[in-house]
């Protein structure tokens, strides 16, 4: 009897399901997207940030419009001579009128004709100097202003400067730091090789990047709201239309401002294994975010220095909203320096990736520079 060997079967396995890299890097920034909402501490502070943007506008705008004025008792003769927008001015018969009004604590004060003064007038109160009334009686010089213009554009440039300085430092602060606490988690719990395994190294950096920067241009654009409102609320309107485009700017050069960051906080978090050796490695990268931030705050004045600063793609998204703000950058110079902003964001971008690419499975030690741009 024979006996014929059995039929082998052949398995046929489903191909390993593939996934494009538009697929891969929204993967990607759905997860980075997904943990931070998740967060409670981002979630609080976005929160705080809200109000504390809200409150400011508030109050400043309510302040603004507080128009409170000195209640005074005056004589008829001294009454005809206090402006009325400064002085709620109550006349009275004499002294004795006078002075009955401000121990009830109906006026302020009060400003009666003395002949005994050498001025001719008296100013009476009940336990504190009237500093705003005696200011109007006192006598100064004339003082003529050839620019009355810029004294007044001295503080509010300091203003506009540290508003849209504070807020990119910020923002690139909070969202730039945590992509490298990222990738430095990745790789010292390995789960990085089995990303790796599914898809390319540029196709995961480039999902952290894109959802990093969906979340700091959508934190910009809710505290852009809520001024807005802010600011209809207080009757701020003139100021807002002027406020209108720079911030529309802003937010423009924001976006690939915070683009280029992004790429090189990933770069600088594959450099590393541990989270302690990420220190050397941001230093630089938190000072090319601080120094163009304290330049345009302190040197907002000197056109020269912000000329330069709002061409410079690490300070360009508050040199230029600036520069707008007093009408002093012609219509073509926002778009050139877009256009070299763009270009940066191209080069860094690279440059990014292939240190990215050749780090990000080098366990161990710091990798140098000069190393993980070598392929």
């Amino acid at each position: 009897m024979s006996t014929s060997p059995a039929p082998t079967r052949t398995t046929h396995r489903p191909p390993a399901p593939t996934v494009s890299p538009a697929q891969g890097v929204w993967l990607v920034a759905e997860r980075e997207l997904s943990t931070r909402l998740r967060a409670k501490s981002f979630l609080i502070s976005t929160a705080i940030l809200l109000v504390a943007v809200l409150a400011g506008v508030l109050w400043a705008g309510f302040s603004a419009g507080d128009s409170s004025t000195t209640r005074v008792a005056a004589t008829g003769a001294v009454a005809a001579q206090l402006p009325e927008e400064a002085f709620d001015v109550t006349e009275v018969a004499d002294r004795a009128a006078a002075e009955a009004l401000v121990e009830a604590g109906d006026v302020d004060a009060a400003l009666v004709e003395d002949p005994a003064s050498p001025t001719g007038l008296t100013v009476i109160a009940l336990d504190e100097t009237p500093s705003s009334l005696v200011s109007a009686l006192s006598v100064s010089p004339t003082v003529e202003l050839l620019d009355p213009e810029a004294a007044d554009d001295g503080a509010l440039r300091y203003a506009i400067g540290l508003v849209f300085g504070l807020v990119f430092f910020m923002a690139a602060m909070s969202f730039g730091t945590p992509i490298t606490q990222s990738v430095v988690e990745e790789k010292q719990t390995r789960v990085v090789e089995i990303l790796i395994s599914a898809i390319p190294a540029r196709v995961l950096l480039a999902g952290k990047v894109v959802g990093n920067t969906i979340l700091a241009v959508g934190q910009i654009l809710l505290l852009i709201a809520t001024a807005v409102i802010g600011l209809v609320v207080t009757g701020q309107t003139e100021f807002l239309q002027m406020l209108g485009a720079p911030v529309v700017w802003f937010a423009v050069f924001f976006l690939f401002g915070f683009i280029l960051l992004a790429a090189m906080f990933a770069a600088a978090g594959a450099l590393v294994s541990r989270q302690e050796d990420t220190g050397p490695t941001l230093t630089p990268l938190i000072y090319l975010t601080m120094i163009p931030y304290f330049l345009v705050i302190f040197l907002s004045d000197n056109p020269l220095v912000m000329t330069i600063l709002s061409y410079v793609p690490f300070s360009a998204a508050v040199g230029m909203p600036v520069r707008l703000f007093f009408t002093e950058a012609q219509w073509w110079e926002p778009l050139l320096s877009l256009g070299v902003l763009l270009a940066s964001c191209v080069v860094v971008i690279l440059l990014g990736a292939k240190i990215y690419e050749n780090s990000l499975l080098k366990m161990g030690a710091r990798v140098k520079l000069k190393d993980a741009l070598k392929r």
